[in-house]
């Protein structure tokens, strides 16, 4: 009875194992999804950023980008802890997890806060950073940046084309007539944001504030669905790991 009870116990270990060492590999590839949409976040819209004010957006993505080079790590861990059956390397692997699973929790709460309060942002911030920062010193990456937003979402002016009247750029001597930056045009050519026609630039309902908005709004959902779905799969792994650390004996310290 009692090598029944042994041979039933080292069967059901052998299955812990090759359970958990499926999870860590699938666990390992999760991760390098999640390192890749904080990495396209940041490097791909790092343009847009720069037009937030708040910084929460790109902390999410920043938060995903760590989530998963320490998802890949501690998959690999995972497996050593699982086939050495070593009980010492099960625990760090379990408390690696956790902090884990607290930090894409963490990514997708932001995500979710910055979701509510993004609208109201855009709607004091956008028409303000267009207005007086496009086109001055020290600032050519708002430029490059709205330049990038108006052509990319078809859109002119943040709640629409006639905002570029209070531009403090348009005024000047260096804007030569225009009335709106070029990149506004349908068809972009030097000068042609001399003429605002709808036939010619883009006036779109909303501005670009709505166009921006939609797109923040999809990708924050992107991101909070990714951090809390790794963390939930994550919860099966802690799981299994507490299940493996008890069927192995104490080894000697």
């Amino acid at each position: 009875m009692g090598a029944y009870e042994g041979k039933k116990g080292t069967c059901g270990t052998v299955c812990l194992k090759y359970l958990l060492f499926t999870f860590n590999f699938l666990f390992w590839l999760a991760g390098g999804a999640v390192m890749a949409v904080g990495i396209w976040t940041i490097a791909a819209k790092s343009d847009y950023i720069s037009l937030l004010s708040s910084r929460i957006y790109a902390v999410s993505a920043y938060i995903l980008i760590l989530a998963g080079v320490i998802v890949m790590i501690t998959g690999v861990l995972g497996c050593c802890a699982t086939f050495k059956e070593q009980r010492r390397l099960l625990r760090v692997y379990f408390v690696l997890l956790l902090c884990i699973f607290l930090l894409e929790v963490l990514a997708g709460v932001l995500a979710y806060i910055y979701y509510q309060q993004l609208n109201e942002e855009l709607k004091d911030n956008l028409k303000e950073t267009m207005v007086q920062k496009y086109h001055q010193p020290d600032q050519d990456h708002i430029t490059k940046a709205v330049d990038k937003l108006q052509q990319e979402f078809k859109c002119c002016g943040s709640n629409k084309s006639s905002d570029w009247a209070e531009s403090v750029w348009i005024r000047s001597n260096e804007a030569r007539g225009r009335k709106v930056p070029d990149s506004c045009c349908k068809s972009q050519s030097e000068l042609c944001g001399t003429r605002d026609h709808p036939s010619n630039i883009y006036k779109v309902e909303g501005g670009c504030i709505t166009k921006l908005e939609n797109f923040i709004m999809e990708h924050l959902k992107i991101i909070g669905a990714v951090g809390v779905g790794i963390a939930s799969v994550q919860v099966i792994g802690m799981i299994f790991t507490c299940c493996l650390y008890r069927s192995l004996k104490s080894e000697p310290y």
